[in-house]
């Protein structure tokens, strides 16, 4: 069925095997809030840290493994160091992520297809 499709085209494994990676460590909710504050702007471990209610040393651990899946990058500057998401690619997948639970959590109808812009409601505001 899917062969008489003429875009369709599976992923190969390597991003199959990434992907997936990076899905097992977006499963963890301190992650997941850890992820939202770097798109808004640089973190720093101690100001993850009050974000995210969690210790400093909880949420470098969680950056260590978030760096190595190359979800977020750092920047040092003298003895700190800041961090980013890694692109925009990660604020894409972490927002729908959001709006997806956003819609589920309130019942809301599906989006039109190719109408998924503008989202309004948690998703597009960080927690305060």
């Amino acid at each position: 069925m899917h062969a008489s499709l003429p875009d369709f085209q599976m992923p190969n494994d390597e991003q199959v095997h990434l992907a997936a990676e990076g899905f097992r460590l977006l499963a963890d909710p301190t992650r997941v809030k850890i992820l939202w504050a770097p798109p808004q702007g640089e973190s720093s471990v101690a100001c993850l840290a009050d974000l995210v209610g969690a210790a400093p040393t909880a949420v470098s651990q969680h950056l260590a493994k978030l760096r190595l899946a190359g979800l977020v990058r750092g920047r040092r500057e003298g003895t700190f160091v800041y961090y980013s998401a890694a692109d925009v690619h990660v604020q894409a997948l972490l927002a729908e992520a959001l709006f997806h639970a956003d819609h589920t959590d309130r019942d809301l109808p599906d989006h039109a297809r190719g109408d998924l812009l503008p989202h309004t409601g948690p998703a597009t505001q960080p927690a305060t």
